[in-house]
């Protein structure tokens, strides 16, 4: 795929760097990495580890910041790894406790300066995005090894548990500072606080009022309890944060035999390209009647949303911004256009699901806050398409009669399309993607970077088949140019004129991960959230989910210069974890990555790591600060 558009001497020219527009293919060229930019070469790469810890190189070190169960107020007890192992979540007052403490299974980081410009204090907003009974409860099994009807018999006896996993999802916000070099949490401040699967969010934009959101408890579809499988996320440019709502079709059963009895036409239409399962992964519809399909068809429809917060306003509500529409997202990154519109990309994290871009009606205003507020309620939602020569367009997903998007079709009005924006989508001719997870712009050069985690059902040959509720072809195309992706890519988007609100564009392929023969040999594989330093270097975290591949870890990878598109490995976290995260202080100096997952695929009574608390304690997910000792930028 990658030969129709480059000659084999362009392909090899672009090894070394020199070729602005080239790619790096590291099974071609092992020593390629010899050449990367100085910039990028004051550190000594960290090979692939195995090893149950925090690897960086010489001269760097981590602070640990929060732990799952860690309080952020000074009135709540912190759950400790010792109260795992003695099943205390089980026991009453464990929900209430959990609301307060830092939630589970970290994700998305955002810092908020305290003062503009700083980098010594701020605010973080951190995703939790979801709960491991195996790595929670004592005697439990991996949710995926579980038979359903043990899970239902187990939460039947446990009902507290549900209420706990409920509130250890969601996001948490905590101060923090630096202090003698080193980071820590300032618990019990102002705008500590935590948002959880019961948080009260706001419906705004189209879909707010539409039939299709209304249940017996909001008969308005106005308000909904929670936020929940909170991913990656992003910031606004007047200060906010956005958390991205991904897999929420795990949460809410009973939907095959709701439809089967006859549930409502147009909802089982609405769930069609996002469907549910007919047993939950969770089991909370056998606690909580409003995640049971059968007893409120719609409430699923309430989620899969991107959700704004506001950081310094531990009053206001959380905000589920409906224009930017429904789908699994995985991440919600803004750049101002040239007009001072504002353009936030998204991807879509399935399996041959697509990349969105929203672009707001108004200017955003520097000057004034206030203004700014509901600017994300009214723009245009995009879709795109990468054509085979290295051209793209942004295809408008707005409700038409004399379009695609129209009444017959089951769009009648905007709420229609952003509710169900993946049917919205086929019908434009979206191009299916390797799971489009992070898209990153550059804040220096206005270019956009999309992580593409991998699809192993990307087949060889084009074969139309229908696939997740839809005919579409399951071969490689010029953006996906590897069937049985198993170690992902990372696609360079550069909008026409350098605007962010254009659309069309031109792209590229900057990296592909990994030796497509052996993935778990290479330390780049499965590129998941991206992240700019202060220099315009793109940061690369990796979720490679292969049992016999190295740890997960960051790397760094120039985007312009001798070393653009050669990624170097900087850190390797622990045992069977994913890292996240990926965010910077205003001077670069400090790195925050989340640590989610470690020890997947042990339980609490048959462990696979003990970090980070060590001993003969089951591992934690833990947000963690990384830094030089020297305190210069890394």
């Amino acid at each position: 795929m990658l030969a129709r558009r480059w000659s084999r001497r362009d392909v090899l020219g672009s090894l070394g760097g020199a070729a602005a527009g080239g790619i790096f293919i590291p099974w071609l060229a092992p020593a390629a990495a010899a050449s990367a930019g100085t910039a990028a070469r004051r550190f000594a790469p960290v090979r692939p580890q195995k090893t149950d810890a925090i690897v960086l190189p010489p001269g760097y070190t981590w602070d640990r910041i929060a732990a799952w169960g860690d309080s952020l107020f000074a009135d709540t007890p912190s759950l400790t790894g010792r109260d795992l192992q003695q099943d205390t979540l089980l026991k009453p007052g464990a929900a209430a406790r959990q609301a307060r403490q830092f939630g589970a299974n970290c994700d998305a980081v955002a810092f908020f300066p305290r003062v503009a410009g700083r980098s010594d204090s701020g605010v973080l907003c951190v995703n939790n995005e979801y709960v491991q009974s195996e790595l929670a409860f004592r005697r439990r099994r991996r949710l995926t090894m579980e038979p359903a009807e043990d899970r239902r018999q187990w939460v039947e006896q446990y009902p507290e548990a549900v209420a706990v996993m409920i509130a250890a999802h969601g996001v948490s916000i905590l101060e923090v500072d630096r202090q003698r070099g080193h980071w820590r949490q300032r618990a019990g401040t102002p705008l500590a606080r935590r948002i959880t699967g019961s948080t009260p969010c706001e419906i705004t934009g189209p879909a707010r009022g539409s039939p299709l959101l209304r249940t017996s408890a909001d008969p308005h579809g106005t308000r909904v309890l929670g936020t929940i499988a909170n991913c990656a996320g992003g910031k606004t440019p007047w200060g906010t944060y956005l958390t991205a709502e991904e897999n929420v079709d795990d949460y809410f059963g009973r939907a095959k035999s709701w439809a089967a009895a006859g549930g409502d036409a147009a909802v089982v239409e609405a769930y069609g390209r996002f469907p549910l399962r007919e047993h939950s992964y969770y089991g909370w519809e056998h606690a909580e009647s409003r995640f049971d399909v059968r007893v409120e068809p719609r409430e699923a429809l309430r989620f899969g949303w991107i959700v704004e917060i506001d950081p310094r306003d531990p009053q206001s509500p959380p905000r589920k911004r409906t224009a930017l529409g429904r789908f699994s997202h995985e991440g919600a990154n803004a750049a101002v256009a040239r007009d001072g519109r504002v353009a936030v990309y998204m991807g879509d994290d399935d399996l041959f699901e697509y990349v969105y871009k929203f672009v707001t009606r108004r200017a955003f205003e520097p000057r004034d806050p206030r203004a700014n507020r509901d600017l994300l309620d009214h723009g245009t939602l995009y879709v795109a398409r990468f054509d085979a020569d290295g051209t793209g367009q942004w295809l408008p997903l707005v409700v038409d009669e004399k379009g695609p998007l129209n009444r017959r079709n089951g769009f009648a009005s905007q709420a229609d399309v952003v509710i169900k924006a993946r049917a919205a989508a086929d019908l434009l001719g979206a191009t299916p993607m390797d799971r489009a997870e992070d898209i990153e712009p550059s804040p220096l050069t206005g270019r956009v970077y999309i992580a593409c985690t991998k699809n192993g059902e990307r087949e060889t040959a084009s074969r139309r088949a229908q696939y997740a509720g839809r005919e579409i072809d399951l071969g490689v195309n010029a953006a996906n140019p590897r069937a049985a992706n198993a170690a992902g890519h990372v696609i360079e988007l550069t909008e026409r004129d350098g605007d962010a609100a254009a659309e069309s564009f031109s792209w590229d392929i900057l990296v592909l991960g990994g030796d497509p023969t052996a993935p778990e040999a290479s330390p780049f594989a499965c590129p998941d959230n991206l992240g700019f330093d202060p220099a315009g270097r793109l940061w690369i975290v990796t979720d490679n989910d292969k049992g016999d591949a190295p740890n997960n870890g960051c790397l760094v990878c120039p985007v312009d210069g001798p070393g653009r598109g050669v990624p170097q490995q900087i850190m390797s976290g622990p045992v069977g974890a994913e890292v996240c995260g990926c965010e910077f202080t205003p001077d670069g100096g400090t790195l925050f990555l989340a640590i989610q997952h470690p020890g997947e695929g042990g339980t609490i009574d048959e462990p696979r790591s003990h970090w980070p608390d060590g001993g003969d304690l089951p591992p934690r997910a833990t947000l963690i600060a990384v830094r030089r000792d020297d305190g210069d930028p890394l």
